[in-house]
């Protein structure tokens, strides 16, 4: 082989098979190696660490050797430390395959980067485990709060506001989590608030308990597919089987329906006025209900109104057959009581129009000036005059009231409230019978509402009240909490809430199902029968949703300090008697009842929902097998060098 100045070198043995194309820089080296003249330091591309070989001395030039490559050196070069003659260090760089007629170079297999390098990628078994863990993790913050023995969380916001409450959905509301697995999960808390009101809760303990199940199968290899087809399977078993179970109720009679309310507020803070706050709820329901053309509607969060007012006692809380704001009359001289009002609702105001924008007006003479303060007096004076023509007693609008739109109102014996809020204007039309006008040259005589037997402003504390009170048949209230702290009441408002939401629920889907724990270890049974006439290994993911609804009653008597093991087998072999579905456990004491005698049902809306949610959740979360964030986060070298610009600005 040929080296640069063309002079040959001592033949290399021809490669048997893969060869490389070892590039070589050959330069001076001090002391002198082999006979006779001055040594050389050569540099070789290659993959092995080290290979040496005679060289003449010469001065620094680049050539290539050609070496057999079977064992990862060469022929002329093998092995990691053999001295070859002339050569203190040869020190091989780098390495290209060539085939075996030396003529067709091919490039080496290079990393292919798809996914962007800020981010961050997991995926397979770790991700399915990390998932259920946190799952697991977010139901054992709640698992206390089940019951009526349930524990409060105290939670303080980052203004500095305090939480108390064991409302499952309050407290995760208030938690902020980074692991998207549980942010799924507190995101069905949610769901579930807005879509039945109850079961916050229980609904994120049985998800996880449903995940926590699925971790047995997952380690046995066994392919998440299957498990979920057994889940969805169960499911369907399970809503045919709570249908059965239902019973129908009778929506008028309201000592059902007080005891139906009356099991949901019992796991409440608000337990001690139970009997106080289901008649609230129960009345306030039946107020906002509203049926037409044969379709039921009752919105209990646009019509019924929950007014907080600090102080007094808890027993001092009302329905009002009405409306109330937090508002006074503009003037002082005007009613604060007025008896069968008749009144006028607006949504403009009663001052003189401005411009949209910035308006100039250019006044040449003295009497222009006059003459713009007069238009404005005459325009205010219109309205007025369009308003006293329909004689009412009350105008409330929903923007501003200038003085001498007051003056000349209170000379016409009106009283007048402004700035209300919109959705306080509704519940007032709705109350009353009024309409609400937007401009007052089109007030008509069918406008006026005069459903209202009183209107009267009371001061209760430091502030001033306006109530329009008794009204013949209203479809809009207001509830009046009053209690000890803010906190207080906002944690029975809540509750209340719950309430009204419970009662909702039967309203339109009169069906209720035994609660304690009766209805999961009825279902859990029926599962359970049902799996041993299946075959295959579905058959053991479906005897695990069985298994994971034993948890509701078993945290019900966990929580009330009763013997788990003991009182859960009693309550399993009870479910295996005929006509024991209704039995379960009794949430105070821990002992086995039936509810049918003691009196606690919930509805079936609430349950369904309930179920789907948690078993679709799992789902869900079982379906996932990777997890590619977005983002890193910056690294310290990162944050000091976008620290170090805005240092030197400052």
């Amino acid at each position: 082989m040929q080296r640069g100045g063309g002079s040959e070198m001592s033949p290399l043995r021809q490669p048997r098979g893969p060869c490389r194309l070892f590039s070589v820089s050959v330069r001076r080296s001090s002391p002198p190696h082999g006979p006779g003249g001055r040594g050389t330091r050569a540099e070789l591309r290659a993959a092995p660490p080290c290979a040496r070989r005679h060289f003449p001395a010469g001065t620094r030039r680049a050539f290539s050797v050609i070496g057999h490559s079977a064992h990862g050196g060469s022929a002329a070069a093998v092995g990691g430390g053999a001295r070859c003659r002339g050569f203190s260090r040869v020190r091989f760089l780098g390495s290209r395959r060539f085939c075996r007629s030396r003529s067709a170079a091919m490039m080496g297999p290079r990393p292919v980067l798809v996914l962007s390098q800020n981010t961050k990628r997991e995926s397979g078994r770790k991700v399915q485990m990390g998932n259920i863990t946190a799952a697991k993790t977010i139901a054992d913050i709640i698992r206390t709060c089940l019951g009526p023995r349930a524990m409060m969380k105290m939670l303080l916001d980052p203004m500095g506001g305090i939480v108390m409450t064991n409302d499952g959905n309050a407290i995760l509301r208030e938690i902020q989590v980074q692991h998207p697995a549980a942010k799924s999960m507190i995101e069905i808390s949610r769901t579930q608030d807005e879509e039945v009101g109850d079961g916050t809760t229980s609904v994120i303990i049985l998800a996880g308990e449903m995940l926590s199940v699925a971790e047995h199968f997952l380690e046995q290899q066994m392919h998440p597919t299957v498990i979920i087809w057994a889940y969805r399977k169960a499911l369907d078993d399970m809503i045919s089987i709570l249908k059965k179970i239902g019973t129908p109720v009778d929506v008028n009679n309201k000592e059902m329906m007080l005891k139906i309310i009356k099991s949901a507020i019992n796991t409440k803070a608000i337990n001690r006025w139970s009997d106080l706050a289901c008649s609230i709820a129960l009345d306030a329901v039946k107020t906002v209900e509203f049926e037409e053309n044969g379709r039921k509607e009752i919105d209990i969060k646009k019509y019924a109104k929950v007014e907080k007012i600090p102080g007094g006692f808890s027993e001092d809380s009302c329905v009002l057959r009405g409306i109330m704001v937090n508002k006074d009359v503009t003037h002082p001289r005007m009613r604060r009581l007025i008896k069968n009002p008749r009144i006028v609702l607006l949504d403009c105001s009663l001052e003189y129009k401005k411009g949209e924008s910035q308006t100039d007006i250019e006044i040449t003479r003295e009497e222009d000036f006059a003459r713009i303060l007069q238009m404005e007096e005459e325009y205010i004076q219109q309205m007025c005059e369009d308003l006293i023509r329909v004689k009412p007693d009350l105008v409330i609008t929903e923007k501003g009231v200038s003085d001498l739109a007051q003056h000349y109102l209170m000379r016409a014996n009106i009283t007048a409230i402004r700035r209300v809020r919109k959705t306080d204007n509704n519940r007032i039309a709705r109350a009353c019978g009024a309409r609400i006008v937007s401009r007052t040259d089109e007030l008509r005589e069918e406008d006026v509402g005069t459903g209202a037997r009183l209107f009267e402003v009371k001061k209760i504390g430091d502030e001033y009240f306006a109530f329009i009170t008794d009204c013949k048949d209203p479809k809009a209230c207001t509830i009046i909490l009053r209690g000890a702290s803010k906190e207080i009441l906002a944690e029975v408002e809540r509750n209340l809430q719950d309430a009204m939401q419970v009662c909702r629920n039967v309203l339109m889907d009169p069906q209720l199902v035994p609660g304690g724990g009766a209805t999961e270890m009825a279902i859990s049974h029926a599962l359970t029968e049902r799996s041993k006439g299946m075959t295959g290994v579905e058959q053991w993911p479906y005897r695990a949703v069985a298994q994971a609804l034993e948890v509701i009653p078993r945290t019900l008597i966990q929580n009330c300090g009763a013997s788990t093991i003991r009182v859960l087998t009693s309550l399993r072999a009870k479910h295996t008697q005929e006509g024991s579905q209704t039995w379960g456990v009794n949430g105070e004491t821990g002992a086995l009842v039936d509810m049918k005698e003691l009196g606690i049902w919930e509805p079936l809306a609430v349950k369904l929902q309930t179920y789907k949610t948690a078993v679709e959740t799992a789902v869900l979360l079982l379906r996932i097998d990777d997890i590619v964030s977005g983002h890193k986060k910056k690294s310290d070298n990162q944050s000091k060098q976008s620290a170090a610009p805005e240092a030197a600005q400052e």
